[in-house]
């Protein structure tokens, strides 16, 4: 019996490699004598450069940044094991958690740090770079990313306008001139789980700058320079950021990557299945195991479990997924594709034991998995 083992990490508890091995572990409790792949999986959010860094043996790079109030910082990304492709996360140059909830004003960070971490992997000559989005703390439609690569974007008196959502309002000119060249031979692949378009009621600052610090009149700021913002994008480089799905993920950095990038935009756990060659291992698997640390009614869309049963129902594999808590609406991952979905968690605990003892209670769980499934062989 072959069984493929590709679940995502459980967030502060387990990374996608200690899951896969508790779970390894427990199953060969039971069937020791049964072949198993590990995968650790990812979906472009926290853990996807570990995820990568363990698949492929790769390593972490350390760069000085600025942070997301301009502020110095250290920041990492993941270089993969044959150094073609890099692996950056946008939440570790530029993410929410890197400002103080009485500092948060989304008319004033800049994604100009997570700028500088793709020069720098650009200047280690990858062919590809991967990039993770989520968490941001920005509004600024990738103005910050854009300057730090090289591109000018200019004021009425051709002076670089502040990198933030804020100075958008005083552009005028763009120049690309200047963009770092390696631009045009790399290509960027984003993984981005929303379809919102860049301004607008469902865009970028109406629907995430709350969570950011902004105020209603901040929102309408924000909405009107980012549409400002993409009018002389229109106007100067002739493309449309404003509309396209996912334009307005990470305060309208979906747009920047679109516009500036080239980037191409995917869902995230899709992206990552099929970096790690998923399909390769399932095809001729008998079993397929998945999780991560929550499953409910989002985890259908993008989410690791859920792109790991698209390609278990695909070959006709059952995929069973462990999750540390079964939240409203999990129900609908049945549609998906997922045969059975368990709670690692044996009993009533707190928050804090419950991710302390993660690897202790996804093992046992597995046992009683395999337990079950040897129990049905033997009918």
């Amino acid at each position: 019996m072959k069984i493929v083992i590709a679940p995502d990490s459980f967030k502060e508890s387990m990374t996608a490699l200690e899951a896969a091995t508790a779970i390894e572990g427990g199953f060969k409790e039971v069937m020791p004598a049964e072949k198993y792949i590990k995968i650790p999986m990812a979906d472009g959010g926290e853990g996807t450069v570990q995820t990568i860094i363990d698949a492929t043996g790769g390593t972490f790079k350390t760069v000085n940044v600025k942070g997301p109030l301009g502020e110095p910082l250290k920041a990492q990304y993941g270089l993969s094991g044959d150094k073609k492709m890099a692996v950056i996360e946008m939440a570790a140059s530029s993410g929410l958690d890197k400002v103080k909830v009485n500092q948060r004003n989304p008319l004033k960070t800049t994604s100009y740090g997570f700028g500088e971490l793709i020069k720098s992997a650009l200047d280690e000559n990858v062919e590809e770079i991967l990039l993770g989005i989520g968490g941001s703390a920005t509004n600024d439609g990738g103005a910050g990313m854009i300057m730090s690569l090289g591109g000018r974007l200019l004021d009425k008196d051709e002076q670089m306008i502040e990198p933030t959502g804020e100075g958008l309002r005083d552009l005028v000119t763009i120049d690309v001139s200047q963009m770092h060249p390696r631009i045009k031979e790399v290509s960027f692949k984003v993984a981005c789980d929303v379809d919102n378009p860049l301004t607008g009621p469902n865009g970028a600052s109406y629907i995430y700058g709350p969570q950011k610090g902004g105020t209603l009149p901040i929102l309408e700021q924000l909405d009107q320079n980012l549409r400002h913002f993409a009018k002389i994008v229109r106007k100067q480089m002739n493309q449309d950021i404003d509309s396209p799905s996912g334009s307005g993920a990470a305060g309208g950095l979906g747009a920047g990557l679109l516009g500036f990038l080239n980037a191409d935009l995917q869902k995230g756990g899709e992206l990552l299945v099929g970096i790690l060659k998923l399909e390769d291992s399932v095809k001729d698997a008998d079993l397929l195991i998945t999780g991560e640390g929550s499953i409910n009614h989002q985890t259908r869309f993008g989410k690791t479990p859920v792109a790991v049963s698209h390609i278990g129902k695909k070959h006709h594999v059952p995929t069973i997924a462990l999750t540390g808590s079964l939240n409203e609406g999990y129900e609908t991952v049945y549609e998906e594709g997922i045969t059975a979905v368990f709670s690692i968690v044996p009993q009533l605990a707190s928050l804090e034991t419950a991710l302390e003892n993660g690897a202790t209670n996804l093992k046992a769980t597995s046992a009683n998995l395999a337990a079950i499934i040897q129990a049905a062989r033997a009918l």
